[in-house]
C-alpha cells in the first residue's frame, strides 16, 4: 500500500511563487518513478514534471523555466518549487507514484493564481 500526501497549495498573485510538497509511505522504494500533475477545471488532468531515481527530470514546456521538480528518498518526500505563477496555472495539483506501472496518487491541493 502506498499513501501520498500533498500540501502546499494556495492562493497566490500572478508573479508570486509556492512550493508544493508530497510525502510518501507505504512500501515503496527509491527507485520508483515520481511526479506532479494538475487538473484544472473542465479539463483532463496533465503531466507537470516527472523524475526518475536516475535523475531524469521531464517538464511540460507550460512549466519549463519556472518550475523545479525535486526529491528527497530518504525523506520520501517529493517537491516542485513553482515561480512565475499565471493564472492559467490554477489548478488542483496532485502528487504521482509510479510503482512498476501501477500509478499511485494523492488526494491533491488547490493552487490558484489570481489578483
Amino acid at each position: 500500500q502506498v499513501q501520498l500526501v500533498e500540501s502546499g497549495g494556495g492562493l497566490v498573485q500572478p508573479g508570486g511563487s509556492l512550493r508544493l510538497s508530497c510525502s510518501a509511505s507505504g512500501n515503496i522504494f527509491s527507485t520508483y518513478g515520481m511526479g506532479w500533475y494538475r487538473q484544472a477545471p473542465g479539463k483532463q488532468r496533465e503531466l507537470v514534471a516527472t523524475t526518475t531515481s536516475g535523475g531524469t527530470i521531464n517538464y511540460a514546456d507550460s512549466v519549463k523555466g519556472r518550475f523545479t521538480i525535486s526529491r528527497d528518498d530518504a525523506k520520501k518526500m517529493l517537491y516542485l518549487q513553482m515561480n512565475s505563477l499565471k493564472p492559467e496555472d490554477t489548478a488542483v495539483f496532485y502528487c504521482n507514484l509510479n510503482k512498476l506501472g501501477v500509478h499511485f496518487w494523492g488526494q491533491g491541493t488547490q493552487v490558484t493564481v489570481s489578483s
